[in-house]
């Protein structure tokens, strides 16, 4: 019996979510990354007008999101989650952990390329990392499929007890809006899952069970058959959930497709929407009376070798395009487990492997045919790659600007000393009309948007840093629009890693330039290292920073806290002020922005004891630049130094580029972002608002930014009394600690 449906014009994200919201979860584990983000952002907005009570929660990284999904599903409820790429590797050594303990969940996957290189393209180098972690891999080649896909995907979860991934093509399928048909009831949806009935759960104190116990020799032997066994099941499960959709939807689907395949001589074997392109080509060929078709498959993992084998028993050639490579292989991983189908199946067929559409790169019917030329032709080779352009080795690369040397650095703007009798620093110069003499590292030119702060407060900071220097950037909004290649906006050494290890890489390049130096490689001389870092980039790379800070690593750590994810479309981070609208802070009817306080990081990197903590404005510019000189002076005499800056985002704080150091001024006045350092455990106050009879109401700045200025609405009034109780409390401790000797 058919259910009644309704017609949506969606993407592939928004469907992954509209089903999430139908089935109605009980818990999301998520972290931001690109393409999949879309899923959780979708999730918060609907949740903000009552549509689900799902409860999301925001990690600091994919892999305690991963965490999160693996507790939850112990505690006997539904599951859901979304990644992408790097994402998804930095869970993965979770994954295994959710499929041998065997516990259901569903995980969206919108395929992107793996770094490095960074790029945020689609391909399929992050879904073939997951192929042996013992989790059903659907591949959803539609944002329809996507929808489908999703609803079949827990209810053979829960027949098998494996984990499921949704696997779909970023941005072509995840953000690729198409008219799609959905089940117009929630209660549709409910009843084609049925009730989920755990065998055990860590959540029954009278049936206590001990899960991820300790295994060895035979019993992991054991564990590890039956998940295969499962594997197993899972062929036939798959089959009879796919074929109950299709009756209630008249939507079938099988482990395979295929085009035109029966009579073809040559086969194209294509992954996810590369196959609705491949079959207009087909149509092409066939108007040419050339005997070719087209094979993909729905389902990754368990890999249906003997369909697929079967789809290509005529065929005299078998071309398959993979959208990623096992490096050094021959072939990329459907390339290589068709080959193994094949020969099982005894056929003869001459297999060509071409890799196509890395980095996102389009896929046209043109490279299609380009892909059955090759099984046309007798003499094309065995392996190879799609539209390679090798470059033109006679250019000369020229630079577009001098280096910034030591000496051009080096210019004694700032001096900074110790004080015997106090023990502190003490900076001379630092005049901000002085400091403009300082040459720009971070040159002109870059992509940052109008106003933003990134730029601003780095410059600020090199202005208080003389002589030679070597930056790090963590990913983010900074990294993304300086260094689009082949131009970089760097005068000096730069150096990029992903946003969770950035301090444990610049620290390694630090030890690095200790020991070539000790060993007479290097001359002598200093270099000062410098992290740059996003407030997200604290969040998810927390761990590696106060691991930097432990070992006492000789850098700067500076955070431009702009307070959000704001490279992947403006996420909350856990430094997002209270009540702040966001893309998984909606405001709405039943949600006011983001439920919980900021994070006070400049503390948190006090207690690691290191030499020196700051916080730095672009509001008071002499006060940040003699900051930026005795960062430099601690980092090179002791070790890891912290600054913090309040960095504007006029974008997504939608304010006016112009107003933005009177915007960063009024979160200092009003506390929220109080001028202070630490140095040597002891703290005190750089700016004292109330002193200066200049303090006012956070609402006061709250109130000069669209992502926050809803909270001047009366009924707002006690989140509003809530934030400034915070404030108040946070800045009573900071003057206490500052009127203490000790603190």
């Amino acid at each position: 019996m058919r259910v009644e449906q309704s017609v949506l014009f969606e993407s592939g994200n928004e469907l992954a979510a509209y089903a999430a919201k139908q089935i109605n979860y009980h818990v999301m584990g998520y972290y931001p990354i690109t393409p999949s983000t879309q899923i959780a952002e979708h999730l918060d907005l609907l949740k903000s007008e009552g549509a689900h009570d799902i409860s999301l929660l925001a990690a600091e990284g994919e892999h305690s999101a991963a965490g999160i999904c693996y507790g939850a599903s112990t505690g006997g409820g539904r599951v859901f989650n979304a990644t992408s790429a790097n994402g998804l590797l930095y869970a993965l050594e979770q994954l295994p952990v959710q499929s041998g303990t065997r516990f259901p969940m569903v995980l969206n996957v919108a395929c992107r390329t793996v770094s490095g290189p960074l790029d945020i393209k689609g391909d399929h180098s992050d879904i073939m990392y997951a192929l042996n972690t013992g989790w059903i891999i659907l591949f959803a080649n539609s944002p329809q499929a996507v929808y489908d896909f999703n609803l079949c995907a827990l209810k053979i979860a829960e027949a098998v007890k494996l984990p499921v991934i949704v696997a779909f093509d970023g941005f072509f399928t995840s953000h690729q809006k198409r008219r799609c048909e959905v089940f117009q009831k929630d209660s549709d949806v409910q009843r084609f899952l049925g009730e989920y009935h755990p065998d055990y759960t860590a959540l029954d104190p009278e049936h206590p069970v001990s899960i991820g116990s300790y295994m060895n020799e035979p019993d992991l032997m054991n564990n590890k058959f039956q998940l295969h066994k499962a594997m197993e099941e899972a062929i036939d499960v798959i089959g009879q959930v796919f074929g109950e959709f299709g009756e209630l939807t008249g939507r079938e689907y099988g482990d395979t497709d295929a085009y035109k395949a029966e009579d073809a001589d040559v086969l194209l074997v294509l992954l996810g929407s590369s196959f609705h392109t491949a079959k207009e080509a087909v149509d092409d060929y066939r108007k040419e009376e050339k005997s070719c078709g087209v094979v993909t498959t729905h389902v990754l993992r368990p890999f249906p070798a003997e369909e697929l084998a079967a789809l290509c028993r005529n065929a005299k050639t078998v071309v398959v395009g993979d959208r990623q490579d096992s490096y050094g292989a021959g072939g990329g991983n459907l390339t290589l487990e068709l080959k193994a189908a094949l020969q099982s199946a005894g056929s003869t067929a001459r297999v060509i492997s071409r890799i196509y559409g890395l980095g996102g790169r389009d896929f046209y019917m043109e490279d299609a045919k380009e892909l059955l030329d090759a099984g046309f032709s007798q003499d094309a080779p065995a392996f190879g790659y799609l539209n390679i352009y090798p470059g033109d080795e006679s250019l000369q690369v020229k630079p577009y600007f001098h280096p910034v040397t030591e000496k051009d650095a080096s210019l004694g703007l700032t001096k900074c000393e110790r004080n015997e009798e106090t023990g502190k620093m003490v900076v001379k110069g630092g005049l901000v009309s002085e400091s403009t003499r300082m040459p720009k590292r971070l040159a002109p030119g870059h992509g940052a948007c109008p106003g933003c702060g990134i730029p601003v407060n780095v410059n600020l900071l090199l202005r208080g840093i003389e002589g030679n220097v070597v930056l790090l950037f963590q990913t983010g909004c900074g990294m993304v629009v300086t260094t689009a290649y082949p131009k970089t906006s760097f005068k000096i050494p730069y150096v990029h890693n992903l946003f969770q290890n950035g301090a444990a890489t610049l620290s390694g390049l630090v030890e690095m330039f200790h020991q070539r130096q000790k060993r007479g490689e290097m001359p002598k001389g200093k270099i000062t290292f410098i992290m740059i870092s996003g407030d997200g980039g604290m969040d998810i790379g927390m761990g590696s920073a106060i691991g930097t800070a432990l070992r006492g690593s000789n850098l700067i750590l500076m955070e431009y806290d702009n307070g959000g994810y704001m490279n992947t479309g403006y996420q909350l981070s856990y430094s997002t002020p209270k009540g702040a609208k966001s893309s998984t802070s909606h405001v709405g009817k039943y949600q006011y922005g983001k439920q919980f306080f900021h994070k006070d990081t400049p503390q948190i990197m006090a207690a690691t004891n290191i030499p020196y903590v700051a916080t730095v404005a672009e509001s008071n510019p002499a006060d940040f630049i003699k900051k930026a000189a005795k960062a430099q002076k601690y980092a090179d005499e002791y070790g890891m130094v912290y600054l913090k800056a309040l960095s504007a985002c006029p974008l997504n704080w939608s304010d006016r580029p112009n107003l933005e150091r009177k915007v960063i001024g009024a979160a200092v006045d009003c506390c929220y972002f109080p001028l202070y350092e630490i140095e040597n455990g002891v703290t005190a106050l750089s700016y004292d608002p109330e002193a200066k009879g200049k303090k006012i109401p956070v609402i006061g700045w709250l109130s000069m930014m669209g992502r926050t200025k809803h909270l001047k609405k009366d009924v707002y009034t006690q989140v509003v009394e809530s934030i400034q109780e915070e404030v108040d409390r946070r800045w009573a401790r900071l003057k206490a600690r500052a009127d203490s000797e000790l603190l």
